[in-house]
């Protein structure tokens, strides 16, 4: 089912289809339009907020062939489908068809190959298809507009990063480490470009962690929950002289309005305590001190541990950590798949274990390293966190 849906996306992508004013529908009759897409309407909600190009939509829908057999299903998902409506994300038939619907209204569509997949074969949907659509418009998200920063006083900071700060926030302020989640739109020359409010959620990320531009880790980092901020983003604290084509061009100035909607307070645990602890050093040259013992279980070679970990450079800066993307490492017992000196930790430490290891190059990414971002012959440091041993190999990812 899940295949459909995204071929529903990808293929429908570049098919933007127009609508004129739509005429008066009445329940249980049908309708044909200019396009040849026909139309049956079994609910109509006039009162309720209208679908239009530019909205994101949230549609639940079942998808069947002329013999009946269905093909996809959101409702056995429970996931409704979402888009930006007008935008040439669906196949032209949606397009034009769901522009017709309020809020609330549920419809039968029937789409003619021809604003469907054409002479494409997809998935179990056959070349020359009419695809017949039973569709529920659920929800409608307008636009959001630019914010209005008549009169605010812009404020500059050293780095060159301008910001406007349009609405105050209330308690906690957003620092380094912090995971933060933020709701934004951004513009170019005026013109929106992304936007989070077109997908299910705001945008979460860890402050400090490099994993955004500099100009919003700068223009992030001191808001409150609720605030809300224009940033002001040079090229040089956003994509660089290089630009990001085919969406950025070289040296483009970014403007991003930008809402604190919730913070997760240090995100990335503070480094294991390991003074006055002992360390046991291996025949392998690993080395490692436990912080905290139990009685777990041990993987074994073939079984799985779900590890949480932190690394860091001998200077204690952080390489990378699982935390910082909100998941777990799988560690398969004896795997060649991951670098000696996590694997053999694993064989050392019980499920629900912490402790620091200490990792020789030679046990870790060798003499080359894994340049730019790890040196060569570098010594690692992962404070890891065994939360589950399974007794055999995983078949699917877990996350826990």
């Amino acid at each position: 089912m899940k295949k459909i849906l995204l071929v529903l996306f990808i293929l429908g992508a570049g098919l933007a289809y127009g609508q004129s004013k739509s005429p008066k529908i009445k329940k249980n009759k049908e309708y044909t339009s200019d396009s040849g897409l026909k139309y049956i309407f079994f609910e109509v909600n006039k009162k309720a907020p209208k679908a239009d190009s530019g909205d994101v939509v949230y549609v639940h829908y079942v998808g069947k062939l002329a013999d009946g057999s269905e093909f996809d299903n959101s409702y056995k998902r429970n996931d409704p489908i979402s888009f930006p409506l007008g935008q040439g994300r669906v196949i032209k038939g949606w397009d034009e068809g769901i522009q017709l619907m309020h809020v609330g209204d549920s419809a039968l569509l029937t789409i003619p190959a021809d604003i469907a997949y054409g002479e494409r074969e997809m998935a179990t949907i056959p070349a020359n298809s009419t695809l017949y659509f039973t569709v529920k418009l659920v929800k409608v998200d307008k636009p959001i507009k630019p914010y209005d920063v008549t009169g605010l006083d812009t404020i500059s900071l050293d780095s060159g990063l301008k910001y406007i700060r349009v609405a105050k926030g209330k308690g906690a302020t957003a620092k380094n480490d912090d995971r933060v989640y933020v709701h934004y739109t951004g513009y170019l020359n005026g013109k929106k470009f992304d936007a989070s409010y077109d997908r299910k959620g705001p945008l979460k990320m860890v402050l400090g962690r490099h994993q955004v531009i500099q100009g919003w880790e700068m223009g992030i980092e001191g808001m409150k929950i609720g605030e809300k901020r224009r940033l002001l983003i040079p090229y040089t604290l956003a994509y660089g002289e290089a630009g990001r084509p085919p969406v950025i061009p070289t040296k483009a100035d970014l403007v991003f309005d930008v809402e604190l909607m919730d913070i997760t307070p240090d995100a990335i645990p503070k480094p294991f305590n390991v003074e006055g602890l002992d360390t046991v050093t291996t025949e392998s040259g690993l080395k490692y001190i436990i912080t905290q013992k139990t009685e777990g279980a041990i993987a074994a070679d073939g079984d799985t541990a779900i590890v949480k970990y932190v690394a860091y450079f001998l200077d204690g800066k952080i390489l990378e950590s699982s935390y910082e993307r909100d998941d777990s490492l799988i560690i398969v017992g004896g795997s060649k798949a991951m670098i000696p000196g996590m694997v053999e930790a694993v064989s050392l430490l019980g499920k629900g274990e912490k402790a620091r290891v200490i990792i020789p190059y030679q046990l870790g990414f060798g003499e080359a390293g894994h340049p730019p971002v790890i040196p060569a012959k570098s010594t690692l440091i992962f404070d890891v966190y065994i939360q589950s041993v399974y007794k055999a190999k995983l078949e699917t990812p877990v996350k826990e």
